[in-house]
């Protein structure tokens, strides 16, 4: 064990060993990226005539851009191979491995998009001043809420009630199931994954239909006298659907981080009088919290972004900003205003997920 730390020698030359596919992945994610931070800013109808590389560079630039794209295409496997070897020759493949995809963004960006189209922050004055984006508006007698407003209150719910219901589920694998059981259970968790994404929202559709399971039993039973009409083509419908289809992303890493939990500890609270509430307030959540954390960042993050559950099951009153964006990208043919609110949208899922990880820090330092 390494003095001061708490991670190993071992651990630390993986983590280096790791660092330069991790980085060089990350600077992949952080082309498309760029792309979309600069399509933002295009006024719509302001792009020259011309195609994206022959009618924007000058010749020899486009070809020297392809050359490059070529060359690193042909290199890349051979660069891998060096810099698994390590040495001098794995430094400088290394080095070319993450400046390579800089260089072609670079030449892309600057020559083949922004020489060809007009610039300006049209589209984020779009975003803050059309109501149906953020501000919403009173339409048919009602208020409507903006879409971002509404897709931030729904990916809340679904996290809040996805980590809130997988909690327990991870808790009772962890720490009441036998250990030569526990991978069965594992593994029913994942039975979900088996069938598409499409069939499983396509079943909610069918259990919470007018005619659906959930209104026949409630009928049959002599509960209701007519189907309710609240559970389907709504937000209701969209964070029932997505809460269920999240549930084994939350369950996982909260029942890892459970696992790792000393059992010693907790009996070592039970020897000092402690209940087990107060155990479990004060030793085994504290030390879940690594899980729960992960769990809601892994459950908030992409919920806020997905278009075909509101598409399916929402109907008109549970579309949500990722809907906007498709149809500004795919519909109305407006990447600029597309992209614009897209990053609109990151800013504020990053604004959310900040103030929970300030809130939670907050919260342990006072536990």
């Amino acid at each position: 064990m390494a003095a001061g730390g708490f991670i190993s020698d071992d651990g630390r030359r993986a983590l280096r060993s790791l660092l330069p596919p991790f980085v060089y992945a990350v600077f992949l994610m952080a082309i498309p990226l760029a792309t979309v931070v600069v399509v933002s800013f295009q006024i719509r109808g302001a792009a020259a005539s011309g195609e994206w590389l022959d009618g924007a560079l000058p010749p020899p630039v486009a070809i020297a851009l392809r050359v490059m794209v070529l060359l690193y295409a042909v290199t890349l496997p051979f660069a891998f191979v060096l810099v698994a070897r390590g040495g001098n020759a794995g430094r400088i493949s290394r080095f070319l491995l993450l400046a390579a995809p800089l260089w072609v963004a670079a030449l892309w960006l600057s020559w083949s998009y922004l020489a060809t189209l007009g610039f300006g922050f049209g589209n984020y004055a779009s975003v803050f001043t059309d109501p149906i984006n953020i501000r919403g508006a009173v339409r048919g007698g009602s208020w409507l809420p903006g879409l971002l407003p509404r897709s931030l209150f729904v990916s809340v719910a679904v996290t809040a009630a996805t980590v809130i219901l997988a909690y327990p589920i991870a808790y009772f694998i962890s720490f009441r199931v036998a250990p030569e059981n526990k991978s069965l259970w594992i593994f029913l968790i994942t039975i979900p994954f088996w069938t598409s994404y499409l069939i499983r929202i396509f079943l909610w559709k069918v259990i919470l239909g007018y005619s659906g399971v959930v209104n026949t039993a409630l009928t049959g039973l002599g509960i209701i006298d007519e189907p309710l009409t609240f559970i389907l083509y709504n937000v209701n419908a969209v964070i029932i659907t997505l809460a269920h289809a999240y549930a084994p992303f939350a369950i996982l890493p909260i029942y890892v981080a459970l696992e790792k939990i000393d059992r010693s500890l907790k009996e070592a609270a039970r020897d000092l009088g402690e209940n087990r509430l107060h155990t479990f307030l004060r030793v085994t959540l504290p030390l879940s919290v690594p899980g729960i954390v992960a769990a809601v960042l892994i459950v908030f993050i992409p919920t806020i972004g997905d278009y075909v559950t509101p598409e399916l099951v929402g109907g008109s009153g549970g579309l949500l900003i990722a809907n906007r964006i498709q149809a500004l990208f795919l519909q109305v043919n407006d990447p600029g205003l597309g992209s614009a609110l897209s990053l609109v949208t990151m800013a504020a899922v990053g604004i959310v997920a900040g103030l929970f990880m300030l809130s939670l820090r907050r919260w342990l330092k006072r536990a």
